[in-house]
C-alpha cells in the first residue's frame, strides 16, 4: 500500500515545505549523486533500500541523516526504505540533536535513561518510531549485508576505509556541530545542520523516480 505524505506531522511538513534545494552547490550534488544511484537501482529493480549512516560516535550527524532521511522517504512516498545509523565506537546520542529534531516537529520519547540512552522518535502518526541511540556499526541493529554505508563524518570516513557486508560505501561529510557545544550558537548550529542534512535528503529523495 502506499503511504502518503498526509499523516506526517504538521510542524515536520512544515519544515519540508521550507528546505531550498537551490542551496545546494553543483559541486555538493555530485558528492550526492552515488546515494541517488543506489536508491534508483533498488527501487528500479524492486528490492529493499537500506542506508546506514556512520559517524565516529554516533552521536550527532549520522542520528539526524538516519531520522531526515527515513522521514524524507516516507515524504516522498518511496516504499521498502530502511535507514540505519552506527559508529566505529559507540557512546551516545547527544541530547542536543534529539532537542534540535524536537523542534522540527518530531515526537520524541526517552524509552530508557543511563550512559547510552534509547529515544522513540515518531515523525507520523502511523508509522513505527525510529529507535535512537548510539551503536557500532555492526550492531545487531544494523544491517549485515544488502545496504550503502554513508560516511558522514572525516574521521570515520579516513579510519574505516572498508565496511563489511556493504554494497556501496559513499562518503557524504558534514562538519560536526560538536565545534559550538556549551556556547550561546550551540542551539542556532545544530538547528543549521540539521537543515543542511534535511535538505540534502530532500534533494536525494525528489531525484527518485519511484
Amino acid at each position: 500500500m502506499i503511504t502518503t505524505k498526509s499523516n506526517l506531522f504538521s510542524e515536520i511538513e512544515i519544515a519540508i515545505l521550507s528546505l531550498n534545494t537551490d542551496t545546494i552547490s553543483e559541486e555538493r550534488k555530485l558528492i550526492l549523486q552515488p546515494l541517488v544511484a543506489f536508491i534508483q537501482d533498488k527501487v528500479t529493480n524492486k528490492k529493499d533500500v537500506r542506508i546506514n549512516f556512520i559517524c565516529t560516535h554516533n552521536s550527532r550527524r549520522s542520528h539526524l541523516s538516519q531520522v531526515w532521511a527515513q522521514t524524507l522517504a516516507h515524504y516522498f512516498s518511496i516504499q521498502n526504505v530502511f535507514c540505519y545509523s552506527g559508529g566505529t565506537e559507540a557512546t551516545a546520542l547527544f541530547p542536543m540533536v534529539a532537542q534540535t529534531l524536537e523542534n522540527s516537529g518530531f515526537e520524541i520519547k526517552t524509552l530508557s535513561e543511563g550512559k547510552n540512552p534509547v529515544y522513540s522518535i515518531k515523525y507520523d502518526q502511523n508509522e513505527h518510531p525510529i529507535i535512537g541511540f548510539s551503536k557500532k556499526l555492526n550492531d545487531d541493529f544494523n544491517p549485515k549485508s544488502e545496504f550503502a554505508a554513508i560516511m558522514t563524518c572525516d574521521s570515520a570516513n579516513e579510519t574505516c576505509p572498508f565496511v563489511s557486508g556493504a554494497e556501496k560505501r559513499i562518503p557524504i561529510t558534514f562538519e560536526d556541530p560538536k565545534a559550538f557545544d556549551n556556547t550561546p550558537q550551540q542551539a542556532e548550529k545544530y538547528q543549521e545542520r540539521s537543515l543542511q542534512i534535511a535538505t540534502e535528503l530532500f534533494y536525494i529523495f525528489s531525484q527518485i523516480n519511484a
